[in-house]
């Protein structure tokens, strides 16, 4: 369809917005961008300002993350409640709920009629295959009162790539339901405004209401005797549908039903609500917003029809998965704050994929399967949930590379790094279908089919998912055939020029702060390939595939002699970066070869010399190790991987630290984290933040403006350096855990795990600290597993 024409999508005519314009409500701007409230439940996720609202005026970049996304595309780019035309004053909003928010909030003084903070307005939001949203408003005055309550609604149907900045030389056209004929109805009554109502009562929305977008306020409205505070709940329901066809020509939708109490009129895209309260009398407004893809629903969760509906169907499943996961607790309410608003992100971040659930990386900007992101995650929760390990593993393998593409840096056997949904993906203006640019999510995922294995003795899994098992080690031997190591170089031209965690365009420097060029080799992930060669070799034993077993033993020894040679930096005591494209060493010093420490790469004395430098100040700040020394020429401590600090970075450090001797310089960077967390807005730890110096106890980390919160490793985290302390070694499949020198850090005194799941069998478990030593008896054991417990 071209501009100027309709376009007929079962028995619905659309126009582009631009042949049929509206007069728009004009925005309530406050004088500066709020804080924001997210929720996010599977594919669906919504930011706001604390009011609820999303304005559709504000310019500030810091507000560009606004609106309401499923599958890469903003489906709401304002939502906003006025009352009288202003905006509503805020009392109170929570978030805490992941999938749920209410504001409190009143009215500001409204001329002479109605005094400041005498309107009671209560916002409820629930996220569950679409939007609802119930408002209900109460007259706290002692004499009757009538005003004016709007709800203006916008999409811009934007690609989440172009949320963030990417630009396109083109768009699809928005569209703008046109009204259907008014045959044998009068002139007055057609001009009637909104007044046409779905009649299926069945709330799906296929018959949409009438926009009249002309018609005027008027000052009274009465219609059939009824004036509009009379209305029975319920009685009539209208809607107001949003819509885009994009340039691959699907036509996306924002549906939104009305319910409980019907709008007056419509102005352009805003429902207006002429209210008459008596004192103390209370009415609800509510809505339903559905988004659809060519008439379907595109969210991968059946919509309910309306609030509590979806609030009842989110708190059955979340008792579901709670019932089933490991129950922590500890004798602080500070430490038991944090493990309660973890376990409630980690169920918020869990996203339908096929048949099953994985961890999507974080919101907003990478509400999504990935490769790297994914994996670590599933890993540092297998304390506390080893399913979504599984899920995690079973998605990623059933996108494993198959072909040679260079435009998705694909390769055979290959683990992607990230998939989209959006219409930038559908239209091959983005190579994320999936996108395979990520040199270390292969090993990665190795790695977690084996401890997975070790956690729970999956026999099932670890069978189906042998051949790519197989696939993926062929990938990394073709990889490193050429120079020893796993290294990455570019090929797509709208990929990653860095591609391993660190994948910022300035990150990969030498000691001079000049970034290295051609194929890089990372530190990390060599231990990473080292790691997967002697897990995997295990695996093979069981296989009774014991060429695997030599030949992956061997080549692991080997990796490990080279490795120490290559990458080690004599005057420095410390360990590369990277290797660049000619093998000479990337020699800043930086926070990657922390993740060697736990892998058992590199020796043992040069291992004791990287945990030292790491404990120096240009390294640790007080609240997590920089990703890169502050004696660099390239440090920043604002840069994204040049001198902030990332949570997830620390615990793997952690774990290396631990893992080599070093408790009490674990414990310390494990107790600056949990510190800064406590300090975050609703004690949720960002996906990094500032790397400016922690300098007393009043201090105060330093926000990175744009970090995903919440976001699945920095989450994982917690539980992650919970392992750290508890030190659980388990070995399902010789139906045994060990429990090696537990440690609990001096601001806990006692935790207990209860339903923690080995193999088949569950256990309660109890850890208590005495002095510098902790202990560590089995409360309960429902099973025949055998638990050593090792000072």
């Amino acid at each position: 369809m071209t501009d100027t024409t309709t376009y007929e999508l079962e028995g619905q005519t659309f126009a582009a917005a631009a042949e049929a314009p509206v007069t728009e409500w004009p925005c309530a701007i406050a004088d500066r961008p709020q804080p924001t409230l997210t929720l996010k439940d599977d594919d669906l996720f919504l930011i706001t300002d604390t009011l609820g609202n999303i304005s559709g005026c504000l310019e500030d970049d810091s507000v560009a993350s606004l609106g309401l996304f499923c599958h890469d595309t903003r489906f709401l780019s304002r939502l906003e409640l006025q009352i009288e035309g202003r905006s509503p004053i805020l009392l109170s909003s929570n978030a805490e709920k992941g999938y749920l928010q209410t504001v409190l909030c009143s009215n500001p003084r409204i001329d002479d009629r109605i005094p400041a903070e005498t309107i009671g307005i209560r916002r409820e939001m629930v996220l569950n295959g679409g939007l609802f949203e119930d408002i209900e408003i109460t007259n706290f005055t002692t004499k009757a009162v009538s005003f004016e309550i709007s709800l203006s609604f916008n999409s811009d149907f934007l690609d989440l790539f172009e949320v963030r900045g990417y630009g396109r030389e083109k768009r699809g056209t928005l569209l703008r339901l046109m009204p259907k004929k008014t045959d044998g109805l009068s002139a007055t009554e057609a001009e009637k405004p909104a007044l046409i109502a779905s009649t299926n009562g069945n709330n799906d929305g296929e018959n949409l209401a009438v926009e009249n977008p002309n018609a005027a306020i008027p000052a009274q409205l009465a219609i059939d005797g009824l004036s509009i505070g009379q209305y029975p709940a319920c009685q009539l329901q209208e809607s107001l549908t949003l819509a885009y066809k994009g340039l691959d020509g699907s036509v996306m939708e924002s549906q939104i039903d009305f319910y409980n109490q019907p709008p007056a009129l419509f102005q352009g895209n805003t429902a207006v609500w002429r209210i008459s309260l008596e004192s103390h009398e209370a009415i609800k407004l509510g809505y339903r917003l559905k988004m659809l893809i060519d008439r379907k629903s595109i969210s991968k969760v059946t919509t309910p029809v309306n609030l509590i509906q979806a609030k009842a169907a989110e708190l059955l499943e979340e008792r579901e998965w709670l019932s089933q996961i490991t129950r922590i607790n500890s004798d602080k309410s500070t430490f038991n704050r944090l493990l309660k608003r973890a376990e409630q992100d980690i169920y918020s971040l869990r996203q339908t994929f096929g048949k099953g659930k994985a961890i999507s990386a974080g919101v907003p900007w990478f509400s999504t399967l990935f490769g790297r992101d994914s994996i670590i995650a599933a890993a540092q929760i297998l304390i506390l949930d080893p399913t979504l390990a599984r899920e995690t593993l079973t998605t990623l393998a059933h996108y494993q590379g198959k072909n040679d593409d260079d435009w998705r840096d694909e390769e055979p056997g290959k683990i992607l790094h990230e998939i989209r949904m959006g219409e930038m993906a559908r239209c091959q203006e983005i190579p994320h279908t999936p996108y395979y640019g990520t040199v270390d999510a292969t090993p990665l995922w190795l790695m977690l089919y084996a401890e997975y294995y070790a956690w729970t003795y999956d026999n099932q899994t670890l069978d189906f998912l042998w051949p790519n098992a197989l696939a993926a080690m062929e990938w990394i031997d073709r990889k490193c055939a050429a120079t020893g190591y796993l290294s990455y170089y570019q090929k797509s031209k709208r990929g990653l020029a860095n591609q391993g965690w660190k994948d910022s365009g300035d990150c990969i420097v030498n000691r001079s702060g000049i970034m290295a060029e051609g194929a890089i080799a990372l530190c990390e992930v060599q231990a990473y390939v080292y790691a997967a060669k002697t897990r995997l070799a295990g695996i093979a034993r069981i296989k009774k595939r014991i060429d695997l077993v030599d030949r992956w033993e061997e080549e692991a020894r080997d990796l490990k002699t080279r490795f120490n040679r290559d990458f080690w930096l004599e005057d420095l005591g410390y360990c590369a970066l990277a290797l660049d494209g000619e093998g000479k060493p990337a020699d800043s010093i930086s926070s990657n070869p922390g993740h060697c420490l736990h892998l058992g790469i590199l020796s043992d004395e040069k291992a004791q010399s990287v945990a030292e430098r790491l404990q120096a100040p240009d390294m640790f700040s007080g609240w997590g190790i920089r990703t890169l020394s502050s004696k660099s020429p390239a440090y920043n401590p604002i840069g994204y991987h040049t001198g902030s600090v990332w949570p997830h970075d620390n615990a793997l450090t952690a774990m290396g630290l631990r893992s080599i001797g070093r408790v009490e310089q674990a414990l310390e960077v494990a107790q600056g984290l949990f510190d800064m967390t406590l300090l975050q807005p609703y004690e949720r730890p960002p996906e990094l933040f500032c790397g400016y110096e922690r300098n007393s106890e009043s201090d105060r980390p330093v926000q990175y403006p744009v970090a995903c919160s919440p976001q699945a490793w920095a989450t994982g985290s917690i539980f992650q350096l919970l392992q750290m302390m508890l030190n659980l070694v388990p070995n399902a499949p010789e139906n045994q855990l060990r429990i090696i020198d537990p440690a609990l850090p001096e601001s806990i005194n006692k935790l207990s795990l209860n339903n923690l799941r080995i193999g088949s069998t569950l256990l309660d478990l109890e850890f208590e600290r005495s002095g510098s030593s902790t202990a560590c008896r089995v409360m309960k054991k429902r099973g025949n597993l055998r638990v050593i417990i090792e000072a």
